[in-house]
């Protein structure tokens, strides 16, 4: 089994640099474009099983990619819940968000944000699962946001020590990783 996983494309939140989180936005025309280039260039690529997101963009995207799939729908996916955060301008955001987006992996969360380490956890949760599915094999397509995917890619690279948290993972890109034997690999960035 491999699993593709890629990040939603753009939103009208992302243009006006707002902390979107779990608010649920559309995909803008931008990234409806981003989305299709995406599905052009995995077009070789059959998944047999697709994994989403609860919020809109992220279904969007994976409809995009793989409009023959049904998409699971699974909460594990979902952004990180940035609490009382959520729709900040990240332009002018307060110092305790400003100190933890300086050092995600050296930084906790400011108080009623969820913890990196609850991404993570969630993250693993579902790939433990999905690992484990009788018949489940193939190419399997995961479409999520970016600390959530960040997340993803952290379980995955256990030995990265927090280096995932810092990365820029823009609209649209994806990494792969292969499971065999019952063990993920290390996930690589998809190159176009």
């Amino acid at each position: 089994m491999i699993i593709y996983i890629i990040r939603h494309g753009q939103t009208e939140m992302n243009i006006r640099k707002v902390l979107q989180g779990r608010s649920n936005y559309p995909l803008n025309e931008a990234g409806i474009a981003q989305a299709q280039k995406a599905a052009d260039e995995l077009r070789h690529i059959t998944f047999t099983k697709v994994y989403t997101s609860p919020l809109k963009r992220a279904i969007q995207t994976a409809a995009i990619i793989a409009p023959y799939a049904h998409a699971v729908v699974d909460e594990r996916l979902i952004e990180m819940d940035y609490g009382p955060y959520e729709g900040a301008d990240l332009g002018h955001l307060p110092p305790e968000m400003l100190t933890f987006f300086s050092d995600f992996a050296h930084n906790p969360a400011p108080d009623g944000m969820e913890q990196l380490s609850s991404v993570v956890n969630r993250a693993g949760a579902f790939l433990e699962e999905i690992k484990n599915l009788e018949g489940l094999e193939g190419n399997i397509l995961i479409s999520t946001h970016a600390i959530a995917m960040k997340g993803i890619l952290e379980y995955l690279t256990p030995g990265s020590g927090g280096a995932y948290w810092s990365k820029y993972i823009g609209n649209c890109a994806v990494y792969t990783a292969e499971c065999r034997n019952g063990r993920f690999g290390i996930p690589k960035e998809w190159k176009v």
